[in-house]
């Protein structure tokens, strides 16, 4: 069966989260004067934060931990490793930090292109985002790539993350797409590509960090114009 259903992800494989996220916290880095104040650089903290925030969204895509945790737990564990037990400073580096997210929307390499060349091709495009639902949807508006999209499933919506199959259950049941004809794109190898294999769709691994991981059936690109290839 031919393929006409794409899936994406998109942290990270259309929307550039890291960039995003880094130009966001020193903004509030600045704003909040942190360096004056603690004599920290901010190098050194988005280094320790992007290692704790990445640690936290392993946990929270393997349901141990809460959204909620997770809030609670990126800019005060962050602190905390420079010795500031602050818990009001972290609420509010993090409630700032979802307000002011989707000021910057830079886009992963490539990306308008592969949409534009995908849409010439006829295919019906989609999401499935583990990101919180709120900024999932205003990451994609305020980028300019919504009209690209039939659907957009967040995990918010469903209330669980990928690679649990009922996400991925309830992106087929609001596309009209079946497993066969059905194909998922992202960068994270166990909730893209292997929850999505394990559900029967088949995935395309987006090895955006050169991490070099492969398994036999599972195509794998290093730039999303790769795809032209593939597709």
């Amino acid at each position: 069966m031919k393929f006409e259903h794409v899936f994406f992800d998109l942290d990270n494989t259309l929307w550039d989260h890291r960039k995003n996220a880094f130009f966001t916290i020193k903004d509030l880095y600045k704003e909040a004067k942190i360096e004056k104040q603690y004599n920290i650089t901010f190098d050194d903290f988005h280094a320790k934060y992007y290692d704790i925030n990445e640690s936290l969204w392993e946990l929270i895509r393997d349901g141990m931990i809460s959204k909620e945790a997770l809030c609670r737990k990126r800019f005060y564990d962050t602190f905390l490793h420079f010795g500031i037990d602050d818990e009001r400073l972290s609420e509010y580096f993090d409630k700032r930090f979802q307000q002011e997210l989707t000021r910057h929307n830079h886009l992963v390499d490539g990306t308008m292109e592969i949409l534009d060349y995908l849409k010439s091709k006829s295919y019906t495009l989609h999401i499935i985002s583990n990101g919180f639902g709120e900024l999932t949807h205003e990451k994609i508006i305020n980028s300019g790539i919504k009209k690209y999209f039939k659907t957009i499933t967040s995990a918010d919506d469903v209330g669980v993350r990928k690679p649990n199959p009922a996400i991925f259950a309830h992106a087929l049941k609001i596309s009209g797409a079946e497993k066969e004809n059905s194909l998922m794109i992202g960068d994270d190898w166990i909730a893209d590509v292997q929850g999505a294999k394990h559900f029967g769709i088949k995935p395309i691994f987006f090895d955006s960090l050169d991490n070099d991981l492969n398994e036999e059936g599972i195509a794998s690109i290093k730039n999303l114009k790769e795809l032209k290839n593939l597709l």
